[in-house]
């Protein structure tokens, strides 16, 4: 490692400071020391650092204070918080403040060498650019406000080690977000592990998150590693992490705070250096009112949200989010690339889309294998009638009453909604996820409709 790398380790604790000048000297660094805010202060006045170590308590102060005057102004200089064992509160408190990571005491060395390996990474200039899965060229395309915003989010939050919720409907995306944070962040060359929570059997989720050893159950033949363990020195992406039972809830919200995970049928911890980011299309603070999940774990996982825009938000991005789409999905299936003809554009752009990126790219896909010749018309997109000719369609049955005036209010009103609903739930293909984005409402009013009006 580079010996120009500088560090400054805040701590009055005179112990604290001689194991971290050693640790860190060892590893090639040129180190200052601080023992309360004041030297600190004077330190970053004068100086250059390329990490800070500071402790929570410190004589004159509270080490939130200076995690949040580096990261005001000296934002490329990542800092990292020492806690006390078990005050997991103040450490994702740090972490909200702009804290890069933290590390606890009594200080694990090989954890803090993993940290600071990361964060020297961070200022790296000499590390090779990552190319971008082929995928990221059309779904984080877009000179919308709402992208432009979502990237510049992404390249912020790239540089933490904090926990990232990224909440967002079906099909914006979310995964890809969180590959490009990762690959834009100090553990690129790290691996990207995404799990799909909900696909896990209940009975194999600890041996597929934690690993198992040999002979531990019925069929374990071999020691195997979970996916905490392949992630190591990378990142874990829990997609789906609402569907997780509250006894794995539990396991993972240790695996979090301890850094550390134990095998199915192992003796001791296994160390685990990773990254955590997880998504939903759920709301989970309603889930955590319901009590189907934990508080505590919301809270760790939510250190910092990112919401990624549906694509009707961000319609403006149609035409060049079309475009990629099919000169990648043409460049696949070896064939000429078609144009959108601009009534094809001007359907598109009338849609709902309540599948989102990924429901464009099914309709292109189709488009695509059904089109004949080189331009995709309005026609070609076989797309389901828009809200507003389903609302003049009720319109329409209604008027055809044979004698609406004499039907009680409730009941002619439960008419209209009855007919609305069964229109849209037969375009739609009876997924009530996309009945309920056409119809304007959530997922939950819908089920409450369908059962209210016996059509459940």
């Amino acid at each position: 490692m580079n010996v120009t790398h500088s560090a400054l380790v805040v701590d009055d604790e005179r112990d604290i400071r001689e194991l971290l000048v050693l640790t860190l000297g060892r590893m090639g660094l040129r180190i200052s020391t601080a023992a309360n805010l004041a030297e600190a202060r004077e330190l970053l006045a004068n100086n250059r650092f390329d990490l800070c170590l500071t402790d929570m308590r410190l004589p004159d102060g509270n080490g939130i204070e200076l995690v949040t005057e580096i990261a005001r102004d000296h934002p490329c200089t990542p800092v990292a918080m020492i806690t006390a064992f078990g005050s997991m509160d103040l450490a994702v408190e740090a972490l909200k403040a702009g804290a890069f990571d933290f590390v606890s005491k009594p200080v694990d060395i090989g954890v803090l060498r993993g940290m600071v390996r990361h964060a020297l990474e961070l200022n790296n200039t000499e590390r090779p650019a990552r190319v971008e899965p082929a995928e990221s060229a059309s779904r984080l395309l877009g000179d919308s406000p709402a992208m432009d915003a979502l990237r510049a989010t992404i390249a912020k939050v790239a540089r933490s080690q904090a926990p990232v919720y990224i909440v967002g409907e079906s099909g914006v995306g979310k995964e890809l977000v969180a590959r490009t944070i990762h690959d834009q962040g100090a553990r690129a060359a790290g691996p990207f592990v995404p799990v799909n929570c909900g696909a896990i059997p209940g009975e194999l989720m600890e041996s597929e998150f934690f690993g198992h050893k040999k002979g531990s159950f019925t069929g374990a033949h071999a020691d195997k590693p979970g996916l905490f363990q392949a992630a190591h020195g990378g990142t874990l992406f829990l997609d789906e992490v609402a569907e997780l039972p509250l006894q794995m809830q539990v396991k993972l919200l240790r695996a979090i705070q301890e850094k550390s995970v134990r095998p199915v049928g192992a003796a001791s911890e296994v160390p685990v250096d990773v990254r955590i980011l997880s998504a939903t299309h759920k709301d989970l603070s309603e889930l955590v009112q319901d009590g189907r999940f934990r508080h505590d774990l919301y809270y760790r996982i939510n250190v910092i949200e990112l919401r990624v825009p549906p694509l009707r938000e961000r319609r403006e991005d149609l035409p060049q989010l079309a475009a990629a789409i099919l000169r990648r999905l043409a460049r696949a299936q070896q064939l000429p690339t078609p144009l959108l003809s601009p009534s094809a554009l001007d359907t598109l752009a009338g849609y709902a889309f309540p599948g989102n990126v990924r429901e464009l790219e099914n309709i292109l896909e189709r488009a695509l294998a059904l089109v004949e010749g080189d331009s995709i018309g309005a026609g070609d997109l076989h797309l389901p009638a828009p809200r507003h000719e389903t609302a003049a369609a009720v319109q329409a049955e209604v008027a055809t009453d044979p004698d609406p005036a004499n039907a009680a209010l409730p009941s002619y009103i439960e008419q209209m909604e009855r007919a609305a609903i069964q229109k849209a739930l037969e375009e739609n293909r009876w997924n009530r996820t996309r009945t309920a984005a056409q119809l304007g409402i959530t997922f939950r009013a819908l089920r409450y409709k369908l059962k209210k009006l016996g059509m459940d």
